[in-house]
């Protein structure tokens, strides 16, 4: 606590909003995902009928929390001007967390996409024998990815080190808390391609199903409009309303993952300090802090579960 108080005395203005907008993406973040983990483990230890997607959610929100924490935390002490906290295992050990639980969020946001398209799919589409298989192998899946992460983020471990204190960062790309070797030659190219790879197919695969959900979407409107007479017509069904929730969390991942990406791009090719590695930061956490808060006020299903936690609350003060 000494050294943190003797760091900070002399903090800039632009230090303190960066300290202010970190903190608070923390406080936001895990308030959020620690009340849908909360909020889907009551469920399943009482015994609720929940959605297989649900196996998904929890998942996701899991992953968001530890990208939170291991992400969001060292960089607010960063811009505290709290510095060298760390040696070359801390950041080793924060690094990889911090790369496992990206991976798992763009994972588990690609079979949230892809489980909904299979799921609303018509029994008439080439999909239909996926449809019933998919529920079955959706904890296999999820296992896979994990086992995926952990594994492959550990060959990104090697070149990372604790922050370089050297005015020379020709060949030094900085992290804030940590710093990391800049790819000079043709294999670390190779490697770098290798680890973006599964990202760039994730991203490929969220931007097809968004699509064919949307083409769905369309033509059940289009179809709703020749049966306007009933009363059920003017209210979109559940697996509707799924669908456009999955359709908005989707659509707010790729958008902050694409404006992170050409960010961290222009810092690996110019290595800029200061205010671009905080904002790049700042993107990469966004939708980890905001994802919970669209599931809770879009998902009808969350929201009904809210609101039978919040009535067993009141009748069990």
């Amino acid at each position: 606590m000494q050294i943190i108080s003797q760091e900070t005395k002399n903090m800039s203005p632009y230090e303190i909003i960066w300290t202010v907008v970190f903190g608070s993406q923390i406080a936001v973040g895990i308030l959020g995902n620690s009340f849908l983990i909360y909020l889907f483990t009551i469920m399943i230890l009482t015994g609720q009928r929940m959605r297989a997607v649900n196996m998904i959610l929890i998942q996701l929100a899991w992953a968001n929390f530890l990208m939170i924490v291991s992400k969001s935390f060292p960089h607010t002490l960063t811009a505290m001007n709290v510095k060298n906290l760390m040696n070359d295992l801390g950041c080793k050990i924060l690094f990889y967390f911090n790369r496992v639980s990206r991976g798992l969020s763009l994972s588990m946001t690609c079979l949230l996409s892809s489980f909904q398209a299979i799921t609303i799919s018509p029994r008439s589409s080439k999909w239909a024998e996926l449809k019933d298989r998919a529920p079955k192998y959706l904890i296999s899946t999820c296992f896979l990815c994990w086992i995926f992460h952990l594994l492959l983020n550990i060959l990104v471990l090697e070149k990372i080190e604790g922050p370089k204190m050297s005015r020379n960062i020709s060949n030094i790309l900085p992290y804030g808390y940590c710093s990391t070797s800049a790819a000079t030659t043709v294999s670390a190219s190779l490697f770098i391609a290798m680890v973006s790879f599964p990202d760039a197919v994730c991203v490929g695969l969220m931007v097809f199903t968004s699509g064919y959900m949307l083409l769905l979407l369309y033509k059940h409107h289009k179809q709703v409009q020749h049966v306007c007479m009933t009363k059920l017509s003017s209210r979109a069904s559940p697996e509707t309303r799924a669908t456009q929730s999955i359709l908005l969390l989707v659509s707010t991942f790729v958008s902050f993952y694409t404006l992170n990406s050409i960010l961290a791009a222009y810092i690996h090719l110019r290595k800029p300090q200061g205010g671009f590695v905080h904002s790049s930061t700042f993107l990469a956490v966004c939708f980890p802090t905001f994802s919970p808060f669209v599931l809770i006020s879009t998902d009808s299903q969350v929201l009904r579960y809210c609101s039978a936690l919040w009535g067993r609350n009141n009748l069990n003060p």
